[in-house]
């Protein structure tokens, strides 16, 4: 029986707590979804025995906590060690498993790569790599902060990436990965987490490497990914009272990426590009866009909004969105000042 999921209306105005461990996400105005990666697992493994869980002593904090209570028989808890936990989910793969491992993105992208490639990609396993706290969703410092995974991972053979938005997409992205026949690396929002897309498109559906226009627009095409995506739609309905028309791409798959339907927008009509990641300038979506669009004699003004290519200060997460320009505000002034 398909699990139903509970959402909660965010009253106007309503600020999440800012807590630097937990940094959920959720956004004024969006019914938010509780643990829908958790949830959506529970529900994939309902159907698929194969399916079993992985964390490296981070159950609570990447909701496989909410697998674990539903199927202790299916749960393995690693301890603090990502090179034995990625070791075990090849393994487990090997043995026909469908294993899910969860961590952080720092502890997987920079303490466990090389057991990722050569354990995981080179042999093309179907282990799912499910990663909390992606690009500048902490305010624990460099130490925590995943700002050059995208980079890390574009670059290996077999490995398909995946940057959710939202609920919905993690909702969708979940039995999706599950279907993909090879490795797979997701980005993760946790906890209560905001429904955004299908707020702004009522028929959204998540699909493996395709990307959706959410918004139309004249006046500027933001191609967009992950939590940019809820910025950008954001500040696309506040540039609209200024006149400004900003149409929204979301690109849920970074690998592969769907430059087809990129290439397409971006062809028409003139408009400004914008790519906008939660993720350095360097080796991320911005380059991956600015790239495919040059190699199809694609060249239209082109801007990017992303993390600076440097280690970022520790604090609070409001703080450090102004700060480092992705939040809704500086989203806003930047694409004022490129007009």
């Amino acid at each position: 029986m398909a699990r139903k999921y509970e959402a909660r209306k965010v009253p106007e105005g309503e600020r999440q707590a800012t807590s630097a461990m937990i940094a959920s996400l959720a956004a004024e105005g969006y019914d938010t979804v509780a643990a829908p990666f958790g949830n959506a697992l529970v529900e994939a493994a309902q159907k698929d025995e194969r399916i079993v869980g992985l964390t490296a002593d981070l159950g609570k904090y990447t909701d496989l906590h909410v697998f674990a209570q539903a199927m202790p028989d299916r749960f393995y808890q690693m301890g603090m060690a990502e090179q034995v936990l990625m070791s075990a989910a090849a393994g487990l793969a090997r043995e026909g498993f469908l294993p899910f491992a969860t961590t952080y993105a720092v502890f997987a992208s920079r303490r466990a790569y090389d057991f990722i490639a050569m354990a995981i990609a080179e042999e093309n396993l179907p282990v799912k790599i499910v990663c909390a706290l992606p690009g500048l969703t902490t305010g624990y410092g460099p130490s925590h902060q995943a700002t050059e995974d995208l980079a890390i991972f574009r670059g290996l053979p077999n490995m398909t990436i995946i940057d959710p938005c939202d609920a919905d997409d993690i909702l969708g992205m979940v039995p999706a990965m599950c279907a993909h026949d090879g490795p797979v690396y997701a980005r993760l929002l946790r906890g209560k987490v905001p429904s955004v897309l299908k707020k702004h498109k009522p028929d959204y559906k998540f699909q493996l490497g395709k990307a959706q226009v959410i918004r139309d627009g004249r006046d500027v095409l933001v191609i967009s990914t992950g939590l940019m995506t809820m910025r950008a739609l954001d500040a696309a309905v506040k540039l609209a009272e200024d006149n400004i028309d900003v149409a929204v791409l979301h690109c849920p798959t970074i690998k592969p990426l769907d430059l087809a339907t990129i290439a397409a927008e971006a062809a028409k009509g003139g408009r400004l590009v914008v790519t906008a990641e939660n993720h350095t300038v360097v080796g991320g979506l911005g380059e991956a866009v600015a790239a495919g669009l040059l190699s199809r004699g694609i060249a239209p003004r082109f801007r990017m909004i992303g993390l600076p290519d440097q280690f970022l200060e520790a604090g609070a997460l409001p703080t450090l969105h102004e700060m480092y320009g992705i939040s809704v505000g500086k989203v806003i002034d930047q694409i004022k000042g490129w007009l």
